[in-house]
């Protein structure tokens, strides 16, 4: 009876705030296909704002309106990531009353480092399994860095569901965290960052988008935050 409910109830579960977010459609009963192009998908939801600002700033709309995957930050995570880049220019200057926003970061800064979270072609959670799988992004080879993009099964909800599988995407810096043998001894800057997607499967006319969960900071980026 769990694995009957799996399909009906996994939206529930992956996407709580559906009625606030509805843009949310994680398979189970809802229909993926969004019929716009990623572009407009992102343009036509305030909470990729701030990302559509930075897809226009890089000059990316053509790429990102091409047929590839998209890793969707929101709002969040663009926020903090601009406030992190503030922070930098602020000791730069010594002065912490600059003005900062996402027009004041280089352009061909953005567009590289979007570059990793836009992978050729259709990668659709169906074809996914909870085997590592390996994926270069436009970006290119990355020495000592690659994307592991699989499914994350958890079992949290066990009281209704068998499991649950949640599309996850890793930045895998040298080895995969799961293969050193002592975990405690790898140091924090070559520690995986790994983050589930809130939303995974939407089809747009043009290519896929999974939406990444609100706590995934643009980039991978660390630093630390200007108030």
């Amino acid at each position: 009876m769990k694995k009957i409910l799996f399909k009906a109830l996994v939206l529930l579960f992956i996407c709580p705030s559906c009625k606030k977010d509805e843009y949310k459609v994680d398979g189970g009963t809802s229909d993926p296909n969004v019929n716009m192009t990623t572009y407009d998908f992102l343009k036509s939801h305030g909470k990729f704002d701030s990302l559509v600002r930075i897809i226009d700033h890089a000059g990316l709309k053509d790429i990102v309106n091409s047929n590839v995957t998209l890793f969707a930050t929101t709002n969040y995570g663009v926020r903090d990531y601009v406030a992190a880049k503030k922070q930098e220019k602020i000791v730069q200057v010594g002065n912490e009353n600059i003005s900062f926003s996402i027009t004041d970061i280089p352009k061909q800064e953005l567009r590289d480092s979007m570059m990793i979270y836009l992978f050729d072609g259709k990668i659709m959670r169906e074809n996914l399994t909870t085997d590592n799988k390996y994926f270069e992004s436009k970006l290119g080879n990355i020495p000592n860095v690659r994307f592991n993009i699989k499914l994350r099964r958890t079992y949290s909800y066990s009281s209704y569901l068998d499991y649950v599988d949640f599309v996850n995407f890793t930045k895998v810096i040298k080895t995969l965290d799961s293969e050193e043998p002592d975990y405690s001894k790898i140091p924090d800057a070559e520690l995986d960052r790994s983050f589930d997607c809130q939303t995974s499967g939407l089809i747009s006319t043009t290519g896929v988008i999974h939406v990444l969960d609100n706590s995934h900071r643009l980039f991978f980026n660390r630093g630390k935050m200007a108030q």
